[in-house]
């Protein structure tokens, strides 16, 4: 089975292919950029065929020169941008032409080429201000309030991409992610915010205090259970639902985990800040967002997390040690 990836390289796109050709299966990574040379020779130890094209996923023609040389059965829209608020300030319409225009560029492609299964990766963000109401975010009962243009531009894309797959009769899927950490994450360009587990582990690794502006309650996905996820709504012959949260199901504070980090990392310190000027590490909002519901995802799919807190936190620490992970990255790219 023959998979297109677009925005291949960033690390949930590279986890989502290191499962994937774990499988057996044909990737084809879309992306500016190539991943890492380390995440190649993890490829190479795989049962599966990996390919990497180069290209923007808003170039229609090259998109679409990939698809009908590749031939995919299925399709998966990763490319994103995640922006802060100073990109919104800066440079707004860049995050709607890749958002936005990209995944309808990839759909486009998809309709020519008969692509047979697509899942379209969005973003709990699309929950926004809901999310501090403290009620679990569920598919189709909470209302989608986003609060940046990230979140904006990924409810667009949602609706359009559900849209183009009604007029064109694709078999489309929307999964909605939780917030991501895990192995390959690193500050590539398209991520403006770097998740605040490897926030924490770059002050360990630097040997710095890391002061948290609170505890950081959220239900924090592995990189690894995402990937399971979403090969989870590509693989099920039928989906009753359209839309679906992949989330961990469970909570853990970032203070559990920088206890985590100290068991590793002795000479680690870490505490809260006194006041939030004060803080180091950066979280996504002021609040901590409620907790995705993920009934419909297990009821449907069968998926079951396999990361806990302590799984994720030696899993992570096991890979940092076989590749000697760095904290950032040279490459500049918006994995598309």
């Amino acid at each position: 089975m023959t998979t297109l990836i677009t925005g291949a390289s960033g690390f949930v796109g590279i986890a989502l292919t290191e499962h994937l050709l774990s499988a057996g299966d044909h990737v084809v990574g879309y992306d500016l950029s190539p991943p890492p040379a380390a995440a190649l020779q993890a490829y190479s130890a795989l049962p599966g065929r990996y390919d990497m094209v180069a290209g923007d996923v808003r170039d229609s023609a090259s998109l679409l020169q990939a698809m009908r040389h590749y031939a995919p059965r299925r399709l998966v829209t990763l490319a994103a941008i995640t922006a802060d608020s100073q990109r919104e300030r800066s440079a707004p319409s860049s995050i709607f032409e890749v958002n936005v225009n990209g995944v309808i560029t990839a759909l486009d492609a998809a309709a020519e080429c008969g692509v047979t299964r697509i899942l379209h990766v969005s973003s709990g963000s699309v929950y926004g201000a809901s999310g501090n109401t403290g009620a679990r975010l569920h598919e189709a009962r909470t209302a989608l309030r986003p609060e940046g243009l990230y979140g904006i531009s990924k409810q667009a894309a949602e609706a359009a991409a559900l849209r183009l797959a009604q007029l064109h009769g694709l078999d489309l899927v929307v999964g909605r992610l939780g917030t991501c950490f895990g192995p390959w994450e690193a500050a590539t360009g398209a991520r403006d915010t770097l998740s605040a587990p490897l926030q924490v582990l770059q002050c360990a690794r630097q040997q710095v205090m890391a002061r948290l502006p609170r505890v950081g309650l959220r239900d924090w996905l592995y990189v690894r259970d995402a990937a399971a996820a979403m090969a989870r709504l590509l693989e099920q012959p039928q989906l009753p639902s359209r839309v679906y949260n992949l989330a961990a199901g469970f909570e853990w504070t970032i203070a559990d985990w920088c206890r985590q980090v100290s068991l590793r990392h002795p000479g680690f310190a870490w505490r809260l800040a006194a006041t939030p000027q004060e803080a180091s590490i950066q979280y996504y909002a002021p609040y901590d967002r409620a907790s995705l519901c993920i009934e419909s995802l297990q009821r449907d799919t069968g998926f079951a997390p396999r990361f806990d807190l302590a799984a994720a936190a030696a899993d992570y620490h096991a890979w940092a040690l076989r590749h000697d992970a760095p904290a950032t990255s040279s490459r500049k790219e918006h994995h598309a």
